[in-house]
Protein backbone atom coordinates (compact mmCIF):
# COMPACT_ATOMS: atom_id res chain seq x y z
CA UNK A 1 0.00 0.00 0.00
CA UNK A 2 1.02 3.71 -0.57
CA UNK A 3 -0.20 6.75 1.16
CA UNK A 4 -0.92 10.09 -0.64
CA UNK A 5 -1.80 13.81 0.18
CA UNK A 6 -4.80 14.80 -2.58
CA UNK A 7 -4.55 19.01 -3.34
CA UNK A 8 -8.35 19.93 -4.87
CA UNK A 9 -7.89 23.93 -5.02
CA UNK A 10 -11.10 25.32 -6.28
CA UNK A 11 -12.09 29.15 -6.58
CA UNK A 12 -13.54 29.40 -2.95
CA UNK A 13 -12.55 26.38 -1.17
CA UNK A 14 -9.48 24.36 -1.34
CA UNK A 15 -9.93 19.82 0.02
CA UNK A 16 -7.49 18.13 1.22
CA UNK A 17 -7.04 14.22 1.43
CA UNK A 18 -4.77 11.81 2.96
CA UNK A 19 -5.31 8.25 1.01
CA UNK A 20 -4.58 5.07 1.14
CA UNK A 21 -3.96 3.43 -2.12
CA UNK A 22 -2.62 0.15 -3.96
CA UNK A 23 1.04 0.19 -4.57
CA UNK A 24 2.87 0.39 -8.34
CA UNK A 25 1.00 -1.27 -11.11
CA UNK A 26 -1.88 -2.54 -8.46
CA UNK A 27 -5.50 -2.06 -8.62
CA UNK A 28 -7.83 -1.29 -5.47
CA UNK A 29 -9.79 1.86 -4.81
CA UNK A 30 -8.25 4.34 -2.43
CA UNK A 31 -9.53 4.33 0.88
CA UNK A 32 -9.85 7.89 2.59
CA UNK A 33 -8.11 8.29 5.95
CA UNK A 34 -8.91 12.15 6.84
CA UNK A 35 -9.99 15.25 4.92
CA UNK A 36 -10.30 18.68 5.44
CA UNK A 37 -10.67 22.30 4.06
CA UNK A 38 -9.86 25.76 4.24
CA UNK A 39 -10.72 28.87 2.04
CA UNK A 40 -8.73 29.34 -1.03
CA UNK A 41 -6.45 32.22 -0.95
CA UNK A 42 -5.50 34.31 -3.54
CA UNK A 43 -3.32 35.31 -4.62
CA UNK A 44 -0.71 33.05 -2.27
CA UNK A 45 2.88 32.89 -2.58
CA UNK A 46 4.41 29.35 -2.36
CA UNK A 47 6.12 29.93 0.75
CA UNK A 48 2.70 31.23 2.19
CA UNK A 49 1.33 27.77 0.33
CA UNK A 50 3.95 25.81 2.21
CA UNK A 51 3.31 27.20 5.35
CA UNK A 52 -0.34 26.33 5.36
CA UNK A 53 0.18 23.17 3.99
CA UNK A 54 2.18 22.27 6.98
CA UNK A 55 -0.64 23.09 9.29
CA UNK A 56 -2.73 20.99 6.67
CA UNK A 57 -0.77 18.43 6.89
CA UNK A 58 -0.98 18.32 10.82
CA UNK A 59 -4.49 18.03 10.92
CA UNK A 60 -4.92 15.57 8.31
CA UNK A 61 -2.42 12.87 10.51
CA UNK A 62 -3.79 14.04 13.65
CA UNK A 63 -7.66 12.92 12.53
CA UNK A 64 -5.94 9.73 10.55
CA UNK A 65 -4.22 8.69 14.05
CA UNK A 66 -7.51 9.26 16.22
CA UNK A 67 -9.33 6.91 13.87
CA UNK A 68 -6.86 3.98 14.67
CA UNK A 69 -3.42 3.80 15.47
CA UNK A 70 -0.30 5.30 13.37
CA UNK A 71 -0.67 7.33 10.71
CA UNK A 72 2.39 7.08 7.61
CA UNK A 73 3.88 10.04 6.31
CA UNK A 74 2.22 10.76 2.48
CA UNK A 75 4.74 9.40 0.09
CA UNK A 76 3.70 11.27 -3.18
CA UNK A 77 0.86 14.24 -3.74
CA UNK A 78 -1.35 15.36 -6.66
CA UNK A 79 -2.73 18.70 -7.18
CA UNK A 80 -5.85 19.46 -9.37
CA UNK A 81 -6.20 23.14 -9.21
CA UNK A 82 -8.84 25.21 -11.21
CA UNK A 83 -7.72 28.89 -10.42
CA UNK A 84 -4.10 28.84 -12.91
CA UNK A 85 -2.84 31.48 -11.01
CA UNK A 86 -2.67 29.30 -7.73
CA UNK A 87 -1.16 26.37 -9.77
CA UNK A 88 2.34 27.21 -9.44
CA UNK A 89 2.55 28.17 -5.81
CA UNK A 90 0.83 24.93 -4.83
CA UNK A 91 3.30 22.99 -6.75
CA UNK A 92 6.13 24.21 -5.23
CA UNK A 93 4.67 24.04 -1.45
CA UNK A 94 3.98 20.52 -2.11
CA UNK A 95 7.42 19.75 -3.67
CA UNK A 96 9.07 21.16 -0.80
CA UNK A 97 6.40 19.31 1.87
CA UNK A 98 5.85 16.18 0.03
CA UNK A 99 8.72 13.69 -1.17
CA UNK A 100 8.04 11.40 -4.01
CA UNK A 101 6.47 12.21 -6.75
CA UNK A 102 4.38 14.91 -6.87
CA UNK A 103 1.37 14.87 -9.59
CA UNK A 104 -0.54 18.00 -11.36
CA UNK A 105 -3.51 16.98 -13.27
CA UNK A 106 -4.00 18.23 -16.76
CA UNK A 107 -2.50 17.34 -20.22
CA UNK A 108 0.10 14.93 -20.59
CA UNK A 109 -1.37 12.71 -16.90
CA UNK A 110 -3.12 9.04 -17.62
CA UNK A 111 -6.54 9.31 -16.24
CA UNK A 112 -7.94 6.27 -17.53
CA UNK A 113 -10.76 8.09 -19.21
CA UNK A 114 -11.01 9.00 -22.71
CA UNK A 115 -12.25 12.82 -22.57
CA UNK A 116 -14.65 13.60 -25.72
CA UNK A 117 -14.38 17.02 -25.89
CA UNK A 118 -13.12 19.19 -28.93
CA UNK A 119 -10.13 20.35 -26.67
CA UNK A 120 -9.41 17.91 -23.76
CA UNK A 121 -7.13 20.12 -22.26
CA UNK A 122 -9.96 22.75 -21.43
CA UNK A 123 -11.45 19.98 -18.87
CA UNK A 124 -10.91 21.45 -15.41
CA UNK A 125 -8.69 18.89 -13.51
CA UNK A 126 -11.53 18.70 -10.69
CA UNK A 127 -14.35 16.97 -13.44
CA UNK A 128 -11.91 14.64 -14.55
CA UNK A 129 -11.24 13.31 -11.02
CA UNK A 130 -15.07 13.28 -10.54
CA UNK A 131 -15.19 11.17 -13.68
CA UNK A 132 -12.36 8.80 -12.74
CA UNK A 133 -14.12 8.64 -8.94
CA UNK A 134 -17.65 8.11 -10.35
CA UNK A 135 -17.10 5.40 -13.01
CA UNK A 136 -14.93 3.34 -11.25
CA UNK A 137 -17.48 3.48 -7.90
CA UNK A 138 -20.53 3.37 -9.48
CA UNK A 139 -19.79 2.17 -13.00
CA UNK A 140 -21.03 3.27 -16.17
CA UNK A 141 -22.91 5.18 -17.65
CA UNK A 142 -23.11 7.22 -14.70
CA UNK A 143 -23.61 11.38 -14.43
CA UNK A 144 -22.04 13.43 -11.25
CA UNK A 145 -23.40 16.81 -9.95
CA UNK A 146 -20.71 18.71 -8.44
CA UNK A 147 -21.31 21.82 -6.33
CA UNK A 148 -19.45 24.37 -5.66
CA UNK A 149 -18.73 28.29 -7.39
CA UNK A 150 -20.08 26.71 -10.39
CA UNK A 151 -22.67 23.71 -10.63
CA UNK A 152 -21.09 21.01 -12.77
CA UNK A 153 -22.34 18.28 -14.47
CA UNK A 154 -19.95 15.27 -15.83
CA UNK A 155 -21.48 12.47 -17.66
CA UNK A 156 -19.76 9.40 -18.32
CA UNK A 157 -21.70 7.26 -21.11
CA UNK A 158 -22.28 3.44 -21.27
CA UNK A 159 -18.30 3.15 -23.06
CA UNK A 160 -16.93 4.62 -20.07
CA UNK A 161 -15.93 7.97 -21.53
CA UNK A 162 -16.39 11.40 -20.45
CA UNK A 163 -18.73 12.33 -23.19
CA UNK A 164 -19.85 16.06 -21.79
CA UNK A 165 -21.49 18.00 -19.50
CA UNK A 166 -22.89 21.29 -18.12
CA UNK A 167 -21.18 24.45 -15.96
CA UNK A 168 -23.36 26.41 -14.80
CA UNK A 169 -23.66 29.51 -11.54
CA UNK A 170 -23.11 28.50 -8.00
CA UNK A 171 -25.80 28.38 -5.73
CA UNK A 172 -23.43 30.74 -3.64
CA UNK A 173 -22.42 32.69 -6.44
CA UNK A 174 -26.45 32.96 -7.87
CA UNK A 175 -26.97 34.26 -4.22
CA UNK A 176 -23.99 36.61 -3.79
CA UNK A 177 -24.64 38.50 -7.45
CA UNK A 178 -28.25 38.72 -6.48
CA UNK A 179 -27.15 40.94 -3.13
CA UNK A 180 -24.09 42.75 -5.01
CA UNK A 181 -26.37 43.68 -8.35
CA UNK A 182 -29.47 44.85 -6.69
CA UNK A 183 -29.36 47.41 -4.02
CA UNK A 184 -32.24 46.47 -1.61
CA UNK A 185 -31.18 43.20 -1.69
CA UNK A 186 -29.26 41.17 1.24
CA UNK A 187 -27.01 38.56 1.52
CA UNK A 188 -29.34 35.42 2.43
CA UNK A 189 -28.69 31.65 4.35
CA UNK A 190 -28.48 29.18 1.88
CA UNK A 191 -31.15 27.53 3.31
CA UNK A 192 -34.77 26.34 1.90
CA UNK A 193 -37.78 28.44 2.62
CA UNK A 194 -40.92 26.47 4.17
CA UNK A 195 -43.08 27.51 0.95
CA UNK A 196 -42.26 28.65 -2.43
CA UNK A 197 -44.02 31.24 -2.45
CA UNK A 198 -41.99 33.84 -0.37
CA UNK A 199 -44.00 35.85 2.23
CA UNK A 200 -40.39 38.12 2.52
CA UNK A 201 -37.58 39.27 0.54
CA UNK A 202 -35.20 37.24 2.56
CA UNK A 203 -37.73 34.46 1.56
CA UNK A 204 -38.69 35.03 -1.50
CA UNK A 205 -34.76 34.88 -2.48
CA UNK A 206 -34.40 32.00 -0.58
CA UNK A 207 -37.10 30.45 -2.56
CA UNK A 208 -35.77 32.06 -5.84
CA UNK A 209 -32.07 31.02 -5.05
CA UNK A 210 -32.29 27.61 -3.68
CA UNK A 211 -35.23 25.69 -5.08
CA UNK A 212 -34.34 27.42 -8.10
CA UNK A 213 -31.39 25.54 -7.85
CA UNK A 214 -32.67 22.37 -7.13
CA UNK A 215 -35.13 22.91 -10.30
CA UNK A 216 -33.20 23.84 -12.50
CA UNK A 217 -30.52 20.61 -11.41
CA UNK A 218 -33.40 18.25 -11.79
CA UNK A 219 -34.31 19.92 -15.36
CA UNK A 220 -31.05 19.97 -16.31
CA UNK A 221 -30.57 16.06 -14.95
CA UNK A 222 -34.03 15.07 -17.35
CA UNK A 223 -31.95 16.36 -20.53
CA UNK A 224 -28.96 14.74 -19.66
CA UNK A 225 -30.28 11.08 -19.07
CA UNK A 226 -32.15 11.80 -22.09
CA UNK A 227 -29.18 12.68 -24.24
CA UNK A 228 -27.17 9.90 -22.99
CA UNK A 229 -29.76 7.66 -24.95
CA UNK A 230 -29.52 4.66 -22.97
CA UNK A 231 -32.24 1.74 -22.51
CA UNK A 232 -32.07 2.09 -18.66
CA UNK A 233 -31.61 5.68 -18.65
CA UNK A 234 -34.28 5.86 -14.97
CA UNK A 235 -31.45 3.69 -13.81
CA UNK A 236 -28.59 5.50 -14.53
CA UNK A 237 -26.96 6.24 -10.97
CA UNK A 238 -26.26 10.09 -10.50
CA UNK A 239 -23.83 11.06 -8.10
CA UNK A 240 -23.46 14.87 -6.44
CA UNK A 241 -20.71 16.06 -4.12
CA UNK A 242 -19.24 19.12 -2.97
CA UNK A 243 -20.85 22.51 -1.06
CA UNK A 244 -24.15 21.72 0.01
CA UNK A 245 -24.82 18.69 -1.29
CA UNK A 246 -27.15 16.98 1.40
CA UNK A 247 -28.92 19.91 1.07
CA UNK A 248 -29.66 19.86 -2.21
CA UNK A 249 -29.98 16.48 -3.12
CA UNK A 250 -32.98 16.68 -0.01
CA UNK A 251 -35.04 19.08 -2.67
CA UNK A 252 -34.39 16.89 -5.77
CA UNK A 253 -37.35 14.63 -7.25
CA UNK A 254 -34.17 12.80 -9.06
CA UNK A 255 -32.95 9.69 -7.61
CA UNK A 256 -29.16 10.76 -5.95
CA UNK A 257 -25.95 9.51 -3.87
CA UNK A 258 -24.13 12.21 -1.82
CA UNK A 259 -20.69 11.50 -2.38
CA UNK A 260 -18.50 14.34 -0.63
CA UNK A 261 -15.20 12.39 -1.25
CA UNK A 262 -15.64 11.99 -4.77
CA UNK A 263 -13.37 13.93 -6.38
CA UNK A 264 -10.64 12.97 -3.65
CA UNK A 265 -10.47 9.82 -4.59
CA UNK A 266 -10.35 10.18 -8.44
CA UNK A 267 -7.14 12.23 -7.70
CA UNK A 268 -5.37 9.45 -5.57
CA UNK A 269 -7.23 6.83 -8.48
CA UNK A 270 -5.15 8.95 -11.15
CA UNK A 271 -1.63 9.13 -8.83
CA UNK A 272 -2.25 5.41 -8.53
CA UNK A 273 -2.45 4.90 -12.41
CA UNK A 274 0.49 6.94 -12.94
CA UNK A 275 3.02 5.30 -10.43
CA UNK A 276 5.66 3.14 -12.31
CA UNK A 277 5.33 -0.35 -11.53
Amino acid sequence: MAHVLAADIGNTIARFGLLETAGAGAEGAPRLLSACEVTTRQPITADEARMQLGQILSELTGKASSRGGACPSPEGSILSCVVPTLTDAWHRALADTVPGRQLVVGPGLRSGVKLRFNDPSEVGPDRIADAVAARAAYGAPVVVVDLGTTTNFEAIDASGAFCGGIIAPGVALGARSLAEAAARLPIIELRAPERVLGRSTREAMQSGVVLGEAARIDGLLDAVLAELDNDAHDATPVIITGENADAIAALLRHKVTVDDTLTLRGLALIWQANQRG
